[in-house]
């Protein structure tokens, strides 16, 4: 008799999810539970979702990128000086700030795909010269004096509870997830991430796939970019240094493999609610801020970890 077992790959995230919240509910009571405090760990959450959503794409087409963090900021700095400017319309800095994620996800796009250059490489080569053109352009100091517009966009809350940023977050996983699963171009993107060759022999255009991808990457990192901006109402050259490995934490956390061509959407969007669950449980016990970082490096090495011994164990 067969019986179906359950791949913990693909279910294991929500019972890790369920658990901690459980854990932190009986540590914590009177301050976890609140709904101001629960609100406030998916706006925690927006932010570095909105960037695993477009590392996803790249991660399960069998990349990386390593740059997401410095175009926030690039972003952030673009849209602001623009944003300074009194009476220009509002969507100018939102184009800036998208535009200027997009230009750099087709630099990374062309060198993984075109130039052949591993993605690890080109990345981590325009994330120096990403963060470097932010600190130039902004003379190193965050750029300040926005038209009141621009708080619009993500600093505002929907009937004075939901922040705007929990809305935009569920909007582009829910896009993101259509796009995986129900469109051509999505099945593409598992293909050329399971078996690159196959996926040429088939038909499919792997370099412009790739080239695809990574733009994609880079216009979900201009959006957290603009949306930091709005927000804090300030474009900060300094500001999302690390947030790649955020991203790539919540991402594998998912369930995404690290070699490419599986993984679930959803799971990158628990992933990323989970990271914020134990950063915002640690705030509420009184663990420190270092100590936090060492806990989630540890959380990305299990993670991969586990992702290649389940490779091992299915082969």
């Amino acid at each position: 008799m067969n019986r179906k077992k359950i791949n913990f790959k693909n279910y294991g995230i929500f019972v890790v999810f369920i658990v901690l919240v459980i854990i932190l509910m009986i540590l914590s009571p009177n301050a976890f539970a609140k709904p101001r405090n629960l609100i406030n760990v998916v706006k925690q959450a927006s932010i570095n979702g909105v960037l695993a959503c477009g590392m996803m794409f790249v991660i399960i087409a069998g990349g990386i990128d390593l740059s997401a963090g410095s175009v926030v900021a690039l972003s952030g700095v673009v849209a602001a000086y623009l944003a300074q400017m009194q009476g220009i319309p509002i969507f100018v800095p939102i184009l800036g700030a998208l535009g200027t994620g997009a230009l750099i996800g087709l630099v990374n796009g062309f060198g993984a795909a075109y130039a052949e250059l591993p993605p690890f490489i080109i990345t981590l080569a325009t994330m120096s010269i990403v963060r470097g053109a932010a600190l130039i352009l902004s003379g190193g100091s965050p750029v300040f004096g926005l038209q009141e517009q621009f708080e619009g966009i993500a600093g505002i809350s929907i009937a004075n509870v939901i922040p705007i940023l929990v809305l935009y977050f569920l909007l582009i996983a829910v896009f993101s997830g259509f796009i995986l699963n129900k469109t051509v171009f999505g099945r593409h993107v598992y293909a050329i991430g399971g078996n690159s060759i196959t996926a040429k022999v088939s038909g499919i255009n792997v370099k412009s796939m790739l080239l695809r991808v990574y733009i994609i990457c880079g216009v979900f990192s201009g959006i957290a970019g603009l949306l930091i901006a709005s927000r804090t109402m300030q474009g900060s050259p300094t500001v999302g240094v690390g947030y790649e490995m955020d991203a790539i934490a919540a991402v594998v956390i998912g369930g995404v493999s690290m070699s490419g061509g599986s993984g679930k959407w959803y799971g990158t969007i628990i992933g990323a609610l989970l990271l914020a669950l134990i950063s915002n449980g640690l705030d509420i016990l009184g663990v420190s801020s270092n100590f936090q970082q060492i806990i989630k490096g540890i959380i990305i090495a299990v993670a991969v970890y586990l992702d290649l011994r389940g490779k091992k164990t299915s082969a």
